[in-house]
């Protein structure tokens, strides 16, 4: 599946948000770089609760390296003016534990995704990072929808992707959590991303 589009899926990527007018750039995790600044961002106490990575180096490390092998998903950090501030997993449904919980279509793609240093909390950017990602996404013409599994107690995260145009459909329960599945399909994100451009979001 991946040879077909892995073309649109290139990272790094980045564009002017003209409504918060700061370059937006999302790249790859390198093990290198940020390793230690990830396993930071796992012990913030607003991460703690829904991600459960506040773990050892070491066993952060492993984790780390576990995942990036991983073909099916795509680490990313996200970036404000080049500097580092969030995290992001950027996957396909097929092949990952979710698929077993809806009927999913090939090309459905999912994300997870964390604001690490606390600052960057409360001002409104992670809508136009969430929004430019997903356009992102959706530039492969076959996925029609994008999925989100949130935890059920995180409030603010099911606002924030409930604005990026998904829809709650049940809650899942995943190995580590409560989640709540949630959809955004093509044409409904395509309206919030006019309208995000707009300024009318």
């Amino acid at each position: 599946m991946k040879s077909k589009v892995d073309v649109k899926q290139r990272y790094p990527f980045e564009r002017y948000d003209s409504i918060i007018k700061k370059v937006i750039s999302f790249r790859h995790v390198s093990m290198k770089e940020d390793l230690e600044r990830l396993h930071s961002w796992m012990h913030e106490e607003h991460v703690i609760p829904f991600w459960n990575l506040n773990i050892s180096l070491a066993d952060y490390t492993v984790h780390l390296q576990k995942f990036l092998q991983d073909d099916h998903q795509t680490l990313l950090v996200g970036e404000l003016e080049g500097v580092p501030m969030s995290y992001w997993e950027s996957y396909w449904v097929k092949g990952d534990m979710i698929g077993n919980y809806y009927e999913f279509d090939e090309y459905d793609q999912g994300i997870h995704l964390l604001v690490g240093p606390s600052e960057f909390l409360g001002k409104g950017l992670i809508y136009p990072l969430l929004m430019t990602i997903l356009h992102k996404k959706l530039q492969v013409p076959e996925t029609r929808k994008i999925i989100a599994e949130p935890d059920i107690r995180n409030g603010k995260m099911i606002h924030v992707f409930k604005k990026c145009g998904f829809q709650p459909v049940k809650e899942v329960e995943l190995p580590d959590k409560t989640g709540l599945l949630m959809v955004c399909e093509r044409d409904v994100f395509e309206r919030r991303w006019t309208d995000w451009q707009t300024n009318k979001f």
